[in-house]
């Protein structure tokens, strides 16, 4: 049988550099364009102004020497036309200046390839290898050294700082949760503690609260971060979720008292199987979840009981971890059946912290506590864009408002389902 053409096969190498060539001359020539324009509109508007002997002040003056721009194509040469304005400015004296707001005057890079660096960084690739793997792939290694990330990462211990002090007095967060992470620092013996808050706005859209090192995930680390909140005009959430072992519950009662109690089901079957033997794990998982995944409160106090009778007997301790917090266990189910499935667990803090964990096991931790807390902090930032909101959003507010509801469902009129 003959053998069928290379076409079927998928591009050839060749074919391939040939399309990537192509894309970036169209992309040469379009931004070549762009810039032609922009000067032409700059010229035109100022036609009518003229020196003593009549001659134009704004006129085209050649071309900048070429150079080399970073863009999503691939590296890409420039050359930008040239401006002479010779106007004056009346306020300061001086020459008025053309700036290109396609091409500023020192670009390198496009805009989106400065957002990608510091991205490739906090998700595991090392400064050093950013010159052969990000050079290879664009065509270029300019402005990819390893001082350009050292660069960032001030500027991100800057942009903590400053989110750590803005006002919260305009935000509502109806749902909170919270978790102590810790990640180690490479040039300390002690590991920093990150205590981070997650909000659910009135919206039903989650953000990140705040996040600050604390001490071991003290009760004191917990009180003056909540503190600082209020001082900045935090609302008491209506719910916060969490972790039983954390010092946040005696931080949480001081400073919004008001606040209910939700503890993470996550943490907590992780710590009734502790006090459990090997052998009974798989049936006491099965326990629990008719418990956490019940068709309602009721449903779901039945199950406990069922899982007393069984382990009571034997593993009073492992049972002892269920009853003794029941009623902060079942807390979620006095709220919205579709946003029980947010609020079980601290799901939303583990999952966005699994890339952060990454992160420190390419690098073996950051090189310090203020350089760790604001690669978590950037972490969040863009990975919080792609948060979605949760279920039935429309429900939060009435969360916040007071609204009753049984078995999962809003009561229209709570005082006649009481009596």
């Amino acid at each position: 049988m003959p053998e069928p053409p290379a076409d079927d096969h998928g591009p050839t190498p060749d074919s391939a550099s040939l399309i990537d060539q192509i894309v970036r001359e169209g992309a040469r020539k379009m931004l070549a364009a762009a810039l032609q324009a922009e000067v032409d509109a700059y010229i035109a508007a100022f036609a009518d102004e003229r020196d003593d002997n009549g001659r134009r002040l704004v006129v085209r003056n050649g071309s900048h020497l070429p150079r080399e721009i970073l863009t999503a194509a691939g590296a890409i040469e420039v050359t930008a036309p040239r401006v002479n304005d010779k106007r004056i400015d009346e306020a300061t004296g001086e020459r008025r200046r053309f700036s290109s707001a396609i091409l500023p005057a020192w670009a390198r890079k496009t805009p989106q390839i400065t957002e990608v660096l510091p991205l490739l960084y906090l998700h595991g690739l090392s400064s050093g290898d950013f010159v052969p793997a990000l050079g290879q792939f664009l065509g270029s290694s300019a402005g990819l050294s390893a001082p350009v990330i050292t660069r960032l990462t001030e500027q991100w211990k800057a942009e903590q700082r400053a989110f750590a002090a803005r006002d919260l007095s305009g935000l509502d967060y109806v749902y909170l949760w919270v978790d102590g992470i810790h990640v180690n620092i490479r040039l300390e013996e002690h590991k920093l503690c990150l205590l981070v808050m997650i909000g659910v706005r009135a919206d039903g859209r989650k953000e990140l609260v705040a996040l600050t090192d604390g001490y071991r995930e003290s009760t004191e680390s917990w009180a003056d971060l909540l503190r600082d909140c209020k001082r900045r005009g935090m609302r008491a959430p209506v719910l916060a979720i969490g972790d039983g072992a954390l010092g946040f519950w005696s931080a949480l009662r001081e400073v919004f008292p008001q606040a209910k109690e939700q503890r993470c089901w996550f943490h907590k079957i992780s710590n009734v199987l502790g006090a459990l033997p090997k052998s009974a794990h798989p049936a006491a998982k099965k326990h629990l979840a008719e418990i956490w995944n019940a068709e309602d409160k009721e449903h779901a106090q039945a199950a406990v009981k069922d899982f007393q009778a069984a382990y009571g007997a034997k593993y009073p301790k492992a049972v002892a971890k269920v009853v003794d917090d029941l009623d902060e266990l079942l807390a979620f189910y006095d709220y919205p059946a579709e946003h029980w499935v947010h609020l079980r667990t601290t799901n939303p803090i583990e999952s966005t912290f699994a890339t952060v964990r990454h992160r420190t096991k390419v690098t073996k931790g950051p090189g310090s506590r203020a350089a760790g807390l604001a690669m978590a902090f950037k972490l969040i930032e863009s990975a919080q864009v792609r948060w979605r909101a949760v279920n039935a959003p429309h429900l939060v507010a009435l969360v916040r408002v007071g609204a009753t509801f049984v078995h999962g469902q809003l009561v229209e009129r709570p005082a006649e389902t009481a009596a």
